[in-house]
């Protein structure tokens, strides 16, 4: 996967994204926003695991498959990047944009926390 390093953190776009969704990858959607914010609207089959749960709640991401992490602006998301791949998580990238840059090229978004 293509793409600019910001620290250690490999970054996709929203058209990336897109592409991989519409090309059905294997890959892990990991939301990490606050449950209100992601029960307002996020992507289609992200799981939700809050920033600050992730140090608690690393081991429920599986490190042998792809892991794109998203949040409102791809903030949070590139921290929480950065974090695990000090943990050893090398299959980790982060959304740059995150939801913002979704809703900008019309992603498809649901809402509630499942």
């Amino acid at each position: 996967m293509a793409g600019p390093v910001t620290g250690a953190c490999t970054q996709v776009t929203a058209q990336e994204l897109r592409r991989l969704l519409a090309q059905r990858h294997d890959m892990q959607l990991i939301d990490v926003r606050e449950p209100v914010e992601f029960a307002q609207q996020h992507i289609p089959g992200a799981m939700l695991l809050p920033l600050g749960q992730l140090p608690a709640r690393m081991r429920e991401i599986d490190p042998t498959r792809l892991a794109i992490l998203v949040c409102r602006s791809g903030n949070r998301s590139a921290i929480a990047c950065q974090f695990l791949r000090a943990r050893g998580y090398h299959k980790v990238v982060n959304f740059a944009g995150g939801m913002l840059s979704w809703n900008e090229i019309g992603g498809p978004t649901a809402t509630g926390l499942e």
